[in-house]
């Protein structure tokens, strides 16, 4: 009887182990988020600048179409849609780790075909800047208007506020650790998205201090009208893969492409 290769589904496990982090773990990805920020900062700031350009596009299509609802649609959005737009993020710090050449054609290559979609209209950006212009010269009309709208929307919101949460919670177990799983390991997404929760469930009081972190980043964007994003949102996807890196032990899985000669894991 021959073994099976490594590579072979039925020699893999269902789940990736977990290691027990501690409290403070996340504040560590975070400095180490800022260090591949710093070592590729033009790379790094692009998906920052991108996204803060399509969150004005977006925000000004609900300012002249939608209601305060879409607003808030908006700001849990980036729960969903954060950890996808990371994947080029990801990639350069991968890049990094092993040493490799950083370079806009490759470090980008991670998100090629969202970062087309969200490039390749013309005049799209010119676009978001003028309607998120429109929107800052009516911010004094919101005191008013809100006091009306809030008195209505008040019981929707509570109902609305639970459901979302218990939504954020899954997607946020779901996709902390899968993402970067996916993109470092052969693995396919059932197998990341169960390794993801169960490292999420083995340790609960870290993640709700990196769930804080991302809320508390998400708050500050839009607290500086999205230009706070330029520089919060490739933080955290640097940091994101660091997180990957410290709790998931994906060793026996086969490393992804580009680069298979790095299959050792690092610090």
């Amino acid at each position: 009887m021959t073994n099976q290769p490594a590579d072979q589904p039925e020699a893999l496990p269902f789940v990736a182990p977990s290691r027990t982090l501690a409290i403070g773990d996340p504040l560590g990805w975070l400095k180490l988020g800022w260090r591949d920020l710093l070592r590729a900062p033009a790379q790094s700031l692009f998906y920052g600048v991108a996204l803060t350009g399509l969150s004005y596009l977006v925000a000004g299509f609900t300012w002249r179409y939608g209601t305060l609802a879409l607003y808030l649609g908006l700001a849990t959005g980036f729960v969903f849609v954060g950890p996808v737009l990371a994947i080029g993020l990801y990639s350069i710090s991968r890049r990094s780790r092993t040493a490799a050449l950083l370079r806009s054609a490759t470090a980008c290559g991670g998100m090629a075909a969202p970062a087309r979609r969200a490039t390749d209209r013309g005049g799209a950006p010119d676009r978001a800047i003028g309607l998120g212009a429109g929107g800052l010269y009516r911010l004094h009309l919101l005191p008013r208007a809100l006091r009306g709208v809030l008195a209505g929307l008040r019981p929707f919101l509570g109902i609305g506020s639970a459901v979302g949460a218990v939504f954020s919670a899954v997607v946020f177990a779901a996709s902390a650790f899968s993402l970067p799983m996916v993109m470092d390991r052969r693995t396919d997404s059932i197998t990341a998205v169960v390794t993801s929760v169960n490292a999420v469930l083995r340790n609960k009081r870290p993640m709700l201090v990196w769930g804080a972190l991302i809320v508390a980043s998400v708050v500050l964007g839009f607290l500086t009208l999205f230009v706070g994003f330029v520089v919060l949102f490739p933080l955290l996807g640097h940091a994101t893969w660091h997180a990957y890196r410290q709790t998931i032990d994906a060793s026996a899985w086969p490393v992804s492409a580009p680069n298979p000669r790095h299959s050792r894991r690092g610090p």
